[in-house]
This record gives C-alpha cells, sequence and structure tokens, in this order.
C-alpha cells in the first residue's frame, strides 16, 4: 500500500511538473536565496567595491563570466569580455573617488541565447562596477555597492537562466549583458551601443536589429513594494505588459510609471533611449548609502529584488516573443 502511494504521489508530481508552462518554468526558477548569493558575493569585501579597471571590478567581472558558464549561456561573438579603455581619461562622479582611469583596460560581460530570428535582438542590462575603495580613509573604506547595483545584476543572472529553465526558444536573440564603467560616465554601455551601432554599415558585422532594452540599477531598496519604472513614451504597451504580469503572477510590486521624458540620463538606458531603442528601467530610488561605504547587503530587501527580477523576465519574455513589437 505504501509503494502504491508513493508511486502516486511521483506521478503526480510528474504531472504537475509537465503541466507548467515555459513562463511558469522559468519563474518558478528565481528565487530570493540566489538574490541573496549573487548579491552577497559582489558587495563582499573580497571584491573591493568593484571599481572600474581595478581589481576587485576584473575579479567581478570574472565572477560573472563564471556564473554565465555554470548556466550554459554563450559568450556574445564568441568572446564573454567586450574590453574597452577610457583612452581620453575619466573622472569619477563621487566626491570621495576623484581619480584618472585612463589607460585602465574595463570590460563589458556578454552572453547570449540565439533566438529564431537572429537578425533580431532584445538586451537586458545591469552595470556591475561601483566604486571601489576610497584612498587613506579612516573609517568603512570599501564601497561595496550592494544596491549600486550588485541588485541589478542579480537580477540579469536570474533572468538569463529563467530563460533556459523555460525550456523554449525565443523568438529573438537576448543578449544578457553586464556593463563596466558606469559610475565614471556610463562607459561600457555606450562602448557597446556605439561599436554595435557603427558595425551596422561597413563592415556588417552586427546586422542584427535591437528591438528593446531592459535596464535594472538599484533595485532592492526603498519602500517595501514600491518600484519605479521608466519606459519609451511611444512604446504604452511595455505598461501594459509590466501591469499584467504583476496582476497574473500576484507579486507584491507597486509600480510607479514615468515615461521616458521624465528619465534622469544616469543609468545604462540612456545610450539605448539616445539610438531609439525602447527601453524599461526598473529603479526603486535613491537612499542614504547611495554612493556611500554603507550600501551593504545587509540593507537589501531580497523579496523586492527577487519580484522585480520576476517582472523583468516577464517583460523580457514579451519582448523577446512578440511578433509585432
Amino acid at each position: 500500500m505504501m509503494k502504491n502511494n508513493l508511486l502516486l504521489i511521483c506521478l503526480l508530481f510528474s504531472l504537475s511538473v509537465f503541466s507548467q508552462s515555459p513562463i511558469e518554468k522559468g519563474l518558478l526558477s528565481i528565487n530570493k536565496e540566489k538574490s541573496e548569493q549573487y548579491i552577497g558575493i559582489l558587495a563582499s569585501d573580497s571584491l573591493e567595491g568593484r571599481g572600474a579597471g581595478r581589481w576587485g571590478g576584473k575579479a567581478a567581472s570574472e565572477y560573472i563570466k563564471s556564473v554565465f558558464e555554470k548556466l550554459g549561456i554563450k559568450p556574445w561573438k564568441k568572446e564573454y569580455f567586450q574590453c574597452f579603455d577610457v583612452s581620453s581619461g575619466a573622472d569619477g562622479w563621487n566626491a570621495h573617488r576623484r581619480e584618472p582611469y585612463k589607460g585602465l583596460e574595463m570590460r563589458n560581460v556578454l552572453g547570449y541565447i540565439e533566438g529564431r530570428n537572429t537578425d533580431e535582438i532584445v538586451i537586458i542590462g545591469a552595470h556591475y562596477d561601483h566604486l571601489g575603495v576610497v584612498p587613506n580613509s579612516t573609517n568603512d573604506s570599501i564601497y561595496n555597492g550592494a544596491d549600486d547595483n550588485a541588485s541589478g545584476v542579480a537580477a540579469v543572472l536570474q533572468v538569463a537562466e529563467a530563460f533556459l529553465t523555460s525550456g523554449q526558444q525565443p523568438e529573438r536573440t537576448i543578449i544578457f549583458a553586464l556593463w563596466d564603467a558606469e559610475e565614471i560616465g556610463l562607459i561600457g554601455s555606450f562602448h557597446f551601443v556605439e561599436d554595435h551601432f557603427a558595425n551596422l554599415v561597413i563592415p556588417r558585422q552586427y546586422p542584427q536589429a535591437i528591438k528593446g532594452y531592459i535596464n535594472c540599477d538599484m533595485i532592492g531598496r526603498s519602500d517595501i513594494n514600491r518600484v519605479v519604472v521608466y519606459h519609451s513614451s511611444n512604446k504604452p504597451v511595455l505598461r501594459s505588459w509590466i501591469e499584467a504580469g504583476i496582476e497574473k503572477h500576484n507579486l507584491n510590486l507597486l509600480p510607479e510609471f514615468k515615461l521616458s521624458d521624465d528619465v534622469p540620463g544616469g543609468s545604462d538606458h540612456a545610450p539605448f533611449d539616445m539610438k531609439g531603442v525602447p527601453y524599461v528601467f526598473y529603479f526603486t530610488d535613491l537612499h542614504d548609502d547611495y554612493h556611500q561605504p554603507g550600501d551593504h547587503a545587509d540593507k537589501i530587501n531580497y523579496d523586492k529584488v527577487t519580484s522585480i527580477s520576476k517582472i523583468a523576465f516577464l517583460n523580457l519574455w514579451e519582448m523577446a516573443n512578440t511578433a509585432d513589437f
């Protein structure tokens, strides 16, 4: 009798798994534990604040690469790293970290899932760099950047795994982009965009049209369920998708929608917006630890990061699979 009951339980479990839709399978792979793991590692003292072009930044990029490899996310254009430097020199935005970056090698980390239509791509991105270590500080010298922006990186990594877990190939190719050098002027994302559009002409190495971009930057603080959602004013369907996804999947989020005309330019959506690419930008607003050494992992609302990761996955799913988008 007990053996028969066990067989019945196993059968029912198998049926429940097989009855799940690809979207449901993807959503189930996104969880709080992974948010804690990714943010905990990226915002640890051992990565020294992930300064652009510094040892900690390079160590963070190697970690992100290792996650892609473990998940089975392929390298974009056969290389995970898109390297660049700041040929003219640049200064950090934080008053404590004004120093030259000229000559330092920096690198975006890029992975992708190939779509059925390889002529069109959609992108989800987040910057992984932060402000590094403050020289000669007598207090906490490491700017860990848990919210800014280990939280966004965690979302991108979970969304990448969710697409693989869904078991369904997307219609459009999806790039998962972790940008370097955002804190010194959005340099990594600008480099990617300018390189992509320059090569649309001759030589035509990157012929794909970028159909949409999702940006995750600072998604782990503020009020319990509030999230600011900036989006392109010429694509009202973006808001509709988000509202429907939150309601259908019972996500504990209260979106505050703002159109592109109201968006500040200081994040990696900007270079895409300047090229007319439709975008969504998830953001939970500024706080007292913004660009301060107190931006620690123990202050993150991990339930909120996980919920935003889920709505970003749903949003990207629509971008990647809606024919007339």
